[in-house]
């Protein structure tokens, strides 16, 4: 065979396995109308009752496959340019900037969290990987508007804590020893934005999400809002576009490597995509990993999205918010909603994109 065809094929090879990754905006590669698509799109986009909010509501939904977008839709007033509200995504954002942190060498998981926030001193015994687990210890009741008056995250937001909403989470009660039971809080959350404003200092903190995270990625018109003292509300406050979002899901789906550099720690993507140990099943919830949100069986219990491989794992938020990481499907799924009757299912969404956008030969 001649060399010249050998070079020629040699590089039209490394051509079409090249990596995709997004500029200024995606590379696109959109699929074409199948009836699988058809029946994705039904259920995600049905007829909307504005008066009554029931049922699935999608603001946008994305989907990314190996760095290229393959399907992209939205409903008025949301477009690709409107940075959403993402609710309890920003938990696993938090964690995303906590991992560049990490990979800095200003903590170590085993630290105990009250080195770094001295208001936790009434819980000198936590660990920074137990927040990290939601499984403080902390006796925190995570009810939302359909039960306020004993819900602790609805007095943090807006009423009581709302000023200082580390500090109303680190004069909690105790109800188990830290690190040996699942307990989901917002106010975990909140404490560890608070730690890491004492991790980086207080001159850069104000920017450091920016300057770690998404800078680096390329995202240039993320909010994330502020209490009364400056402290990031990690628990809910940070708004993206979805393709913004999408960046942070290919940076996990490539187990923390953006282009030539590793953003995170392939130890810490690792920490984050594994169980805790002390999880417990729960009908219809997934799995709790390191801030991030796992498609794994616990005991005899069935995955929690039977429809998805066992490796899914995502970040999610209140209202239906949900970005997926599919990794052998190399797919990065964004979904933002504005679900109030329970109705949205994670797993039939998930099947139905599977569905649609099957995997290609080759993979």
């Amino acid at each position: 065979m001649p060399l010249v065809f050998l070079i020629v094929l040699a590089t039209f090879s490394l051509f079409c396995n090249a990596e995709q990754w997004p500029a200024e905006q995606w590379p696109e590669r959109l699929a074409p109308r199948s009836p699988a698509l058809d029946e994705l799109q039904r259920y995600s986009f049905p007829p909307r009752d504005d008066a009554s909010r029931n049922g699935v509501r999608t603001d946008g939904l994305l989907v990314i496959r190996d760095g290229q977008v393959i399907y992209e839709r939205y409903s008025a007033p949301t477009s690709a340019s409107t940075a959403h509200a993402t609710w309890s995504i920003s938990k696993s954002l938090l964690a995303t900037v906590l991992g560049v942190a990490f990979s800095e060498g200003r903590f170590a998981l085993q630290d105990a969290v009250v080195d770094y926030y001295q208001p936790f001193r009434k819980h000198p015994d936590v660990r920074l990987q137990d927040l990290l687990h939601w499984a403080s210890g902390l006796d925190w009741q995570e009810d939302y508007e359909y039960a306020p008056l004993n819900s602790s995250v609805v007095a943090m937001l807006y009423t009581r804590g709302r000023t200082d909403m580390a500090a109303y989470a680190a004069q909690c009660g105790r109800f188990s020893a830290p690190g040996r039971q699942f307990r989901y809080s917002s106010g975990d959350s909140n404490v560890l934005a608070a730690v890491l404003k004492n991790l980086v200092g207080a001159h850069d903190y104000p920017n450091y999400p920016w300057r770690a995270l998404f800078e680096p990625l390329g995202i240039h018109h993320a909010v994330w809002e502020t209490d009364a003292t400056g402290t990031f509300v990690a628990s809910s406050y940070a708004y993206l576009t979805a393709r913004d979002l999408a960046r942070v899901g290919l940076l996990m789906l490539r187990d923390g490597r953006w282009r030539q550099r590793q953003l995170l720690p392939p130890e810490w993507v690792a920490f984050n995509r594994t169980p805790f140990a002390h999880a417990t099943a729960e009908p219809g919830e997934a799995t709790p990993g390191g801030h991030w949100w796992l498609n794994r069986a616990i005991g005899a219990a069935p995955r929690p999205w039977p429809s998805a491989p066992e490796d899914t794992f995502a970040a999610l938020g209140h209202w239906g918010q949900g970005l997926y990481i599919l990794p052998k499907q190399k797919l990065v799924i964004v979904r933002y909603g504005d679900d109030r009757d329970g109705s949205f299912s994670h797993d039939a969404l998930l099947e139905r994109v599977l569905a649609a956008f099957p995997e290609e030969a080759g993979q």
